[in-house]
């Protein structure tokens, strides 16, 4: 039985891991069911992104209306006003992701894509002004790929914005599931320490 505890006092793979050891498997598959999905979700990024929108959509609805009913029974409280019209923007939100995804899809890529450029320039700034540290060229390169994509996502908007959510979730669901995968693998060859 493995132990819970070190030699040295931290935790032991017991500990750690849980019963994962025992079902790497599932985890395993879990991983692989992730990476499928997520080379799917490549092949129809614009499906992806409405449903994407639509869901984020119906979320800020269903959080709207329970702020609503919230606010009506906190009576004599003096924000009252101001929870109902932040119940009434996320309904309003919501109500306009749901009732036009392309277009809320194209304001979201456009968002993301200026939000890309500036997160760009300010690591290449400071990048550049700590240039005396180690590391500073990584961070110049990070910039400079956030600067070029929030760049490419804009020359192509408004038509990126059909595409670029949906492609931000199937490499998402692609890297979480090769993370899986590779995590349960480690847990699989991973040996107890002794006691």
């Amino acid at each position: 039985m493995a132990s819970t505890t070190s030699a040295v006092g931290l935790p032991g793979p017991a500990a750690l891991l849980g019963q994962l050891k025992a079902r790497w498997g599932w985890f395993l598959a879990l991983g692989i069911l992730f990476v499928i999905i997520g080379f799917i979700g490549l092949g129809m990024t614009f499906a992806l992104t409405l449903t994407s929108v639509m869901f984020f959509g119906i979320l800020l609805l269903i959080g709207g209306c329970a702020q609503l009913v919230d606010a009506f029974k906190c009576r004599g409280w003096k924000g009252i006003v101001w929870h109902l019209l932040i119940a009434l923007l996320y309904v309003l939100a919501g109500f306009s992701l749901v009732r036009n995804p392309v277009l809320a899809s194209a304001m979201l890529t456009a968002m993301l894509a200026c939000c890309l450029v500036g997160i760009g320039v300010f690591r290449m700034v400071i990048a550049l002004t700590h240039r005396e540290a180690s590391g500073w060229a990584a961070l110049l390169c990070a910039g400079i790929i956030s600067l070029a994509l929030g760049v490419m996502i804009l020359a192509q908007w408004p038509v990126s914005g059909l595409w670029v959510i949906g492609l931000c979730v199937a490499v998402d669901l692609i890297v979480h599931g090769a993370s899986m995968v590779s995590l349960s693998l480690a847990v699989r060859a991973a040996q107890p320490l002794a006691a």
